[in-house]
């Protein structure tokens, strides 16, 4: 599947409506940024069944806001509608990929329970 472009209209039908979206914040003048769209695209390419998208913190301001992005490139990954990743700086393309398997092998269940735990902690 090709990365996709996310924005305002889209965002949140994405995430609710797919089981793993990996999002790359970036910004067109992010040399960074630029320097790891390549890395992206391929691993996106070795991974059809997760969706990977792109927001453009320049054009999306208010989505970059909402998720408190204050460096970029960040990663943040969703399944199943939970974040279970989010860190800043540009991976290389071994690092990038070993985190998407981890995260595709992830036991959700157990996280909802943990994230319950947690909840019931600070309850």
């Amino acid at each position: 599947m090709a990365v996709i472009e996310l924005s305002e209209e889209n965002f949140e039908e994405t995430i609710n409506s797919n089981d793993f979206v990996i999002v790359d914040f970036w910004a067109q003048w992010c040399g960074p940024c630029k320097s790891f769209a390549p890395t992206y695209e391929k691993i996106s390419a070795e991974f059809p069944d997760i969706v990977f998208g792109k927001v453009n913190t320049e054009e999306e301001q208010g989505i970059a806001a909402h998720f408190q992005i204050r460096s970029i490139p960040t990663l943040m990954m969703f399944r199943e509608q939970i974040i279970i990743y989010s860190e800043a700086g540009a991976l290389p393309e071994p690092a990038f990929k070993d985190v998407v398997e981890r995260a595709s092998d992830l036991d959700m269940a157990k996280v909802r329970e943990q994230i319950a735990e947690e909840q019931t902690k600070n309850a």
